[in-house]
């Protein structure tokens, strides 16, 4: 890899983290097609720590304001006491069935299911799974029934989402795709499930750039050139990825996730007839 081929890299994993579209599909999908080696899962790992950044940044109020509230409610001795410290042990408890999942289908995520294979089906099953959800959204609002907000998320919404989460383990899923899916299914509105998506994403993609860094450092720091590529790779997906929150919050206040729906759909489609036709490899 040079440092355009990793500058690209870094551009599609920015863009695609946060829209509903799946970025490591991406991140597996564009090497491919350029007749490039597959980057690997420890790559798209490790450059996750710059789209990790974009979320801090973008989201830094929320954070400061969630991270204060647990904190003063431990000490309170009242953890629950308000909505802010509230969200923090809901992001907590929703994040840990993708931990225990990816611990323990580790070895196949980084390996079987990377197959273009399973990525192609993975963006056509889940965009099928969101149009689910978004009829269910349609009837909801046609029926004059409200949708919940940021605030009136409970228990019961967190959980579901951290386990949708956990799909995400699976290539081509999707995070934001899976988490969002999984906030329409529990009656939220499309911009608050986005952002509680973002805000769940934080602990798991830390814990994940940083287990792949400590375990892949070595490797890392024994080439000067590999460092430079992993470090131009994450400076440019923090930085596509800041532009890709704020679009996609703007985006689905006044819009569906129909055009997301219709890309994943044409997109594993147009993956299986490559296959089929010998165009790329699996």
């Amino acid at each position: 890899m040079n440092l355009a081929e990793a500058a690209l890299l870094g551009l599609v994993q920015g863009l695609t983290e946060f829209l509903p579209i799946s970025s490591t599909a991406h991140i597996r999908i564009v090497p491919a097609l350029f007749g490039w080696e597959d980057p690997g899962a420890a790559f798209t790992a490790i450059i996750q720590l710059g789209t990790l950044a974009a979320v801090l940044l973008y989201f830094s109020r929320d954070i400061f304001d969630i991270t204060r509230a647990v904190i003063r409610g431990m000490l309170r001795g009242r953890p629950l006491e308000t909505t802010e410290s509230k969200t923090g042990w809901m992001i907590a408890a929703g994040t840990v069935p993708i931990v225990v999942f990816g611990l323990l289908f580790k070895s196949q995520i980084e390996t079987t299911l990377r197959s273009l294979y399973w990525i192609s089906g993975a963006l056509i099953i889940l965009g099928l799974v969101l149009t689910l959800a978004e009829l269910k959204i349609k009837h909801r609002m046609e029926r004059g029934l409200p949708l919940k907000s940021m605030e009136e998320i409970g228990w019961k919404e967190a959980l579901l989402i951290g386990f949708a989460q956990s799909i995400a383990l699976i290539p081509g899923s999707s995070r934001s795709g899976v988490t969002i899916t999984g906030g329409l299914l529990a009656n939220l509105d499309r911009s608050a499930a986005a952002r509680f998506s973002f805000l769940l994403s934080l602990p798991s993609v830390f814990a994940a750039a940083l287990l792949e860094f400590y375990h892949n450092w070595q490797g890392i720091a024994s080439s000067p050139a590999s460092l430079a590529n992993i470090a131009v790779a994450t400076i440019v997906a923090g930085i596509s990825g800041y532009a890709s929150i704020a679009f996609l919050l703007n985006y689905l206040k006044k819009h569906t996730t129909t055009i997301f729906i219709v890309y994943r759909i044409a997109a594993g489609t147009a993956i299986l007839f490559m296959l089929a036709a010998g165009q790329l490899k699996p």
